[in-house]
């Protein structure tokens, strides 16, 4: 269990895709503008991962060295197509949105470095497991990113929800007056706020650091005293 606990928290926190590594910042800052079109993509890319996850571990034996990358593309490549079908069928709205940015998950370095670095040397659980938690921490931050922008530039959350479930709509959260701030739905706004995510991260991974320390300071025996 505790390898599973591991995967977990890399996958949410200590090696988050995004504040972490700083991997898939194109489809995150374009696809962010609302908290709809982000957890849309989000889950797509976790559907990515853990399939291609599982298939690799399973094949892993099977696939010669030499050629893995290329291996690792096609077997990505086949299951991004299924779920850019998918979309095509049966979320076509959302799927005319999100446009090129779903056939685009090929060449997001998460998935590709998640295969090479993880599913390609272990078992179908952990790999499986690990697909999964890698993409819901790429999910919450760009589901977070997306709220807040849309908020901030906008007034509203859940626009567009209406394009998956018909018989919602969008939350008015600010006054209909308010003017919106447009900077906030536009590439710069992105950058702003992801970087605000970043440097809350880091804040927060230092006063866990700190705190630690002082726990092992104040655990330490004192030093034996010399007799004279």
């Amino acid at each position: 269990m505790s390898i599973y606990k591991d995967i977990a928290w890399n996958g949410l926190w200590k090696q988050n895709s995004i504040l972490a590594q700083l991997l898939g910042l194109c489809p995150l800052l374009a696809v962010s503008t609302t908290l709809v079109n982000a957890v849309s993509l989000g889950l797509a890319t976790i559907l990515v991962m853990m399939l291609a996850n599982l298939a690799i571990s399973a094949l892993r034996a099977l696939i010669p060295y030499e050629i893995r990358i290329p291996v690792f593309i096609l077997i990505i490549a086949a299951l991004v197509t299924v779920v850019d079908l998918a979309f095509n069928a049966f979320l076509h709205d959302m799927y005319l949105v999100l446009g090129i940015f779903i056939p685009l998950i090929v060449t997001n370095c998460i998935v590709l470095a998640r295969v090479e670095a993880f599913a390609a040397k272990n078992g179908l659980r952990a790999a499986t497991f690990d697909g999964l938690m890698m993409g819901v921490g790429f999910v919450w931050v760009i589901a977070l990113l997306g709220a807040v922008r849309e908020f901030i530039g906008q007034g509203t959350l859940f626009s567009g929800i209406e394009m998956i479930f018909p018989t919602l709509s969008a939350v008015q959260v600010l006054p209909e007056s308010y003017p919106g701030f447009l900077i906030a739905i536009l590439p710069p706004g992105a950058f702003f706020v992801l970087g605000l995510l970043i440097a809350g991260r880091n804040w927060l991974d230092a006063r866990a650091n700190a705190r630690l320390r002082e726990k092992r300071l104040h655990d330490q025996p004192p030093p034996a005293s010399v007799p004279a």
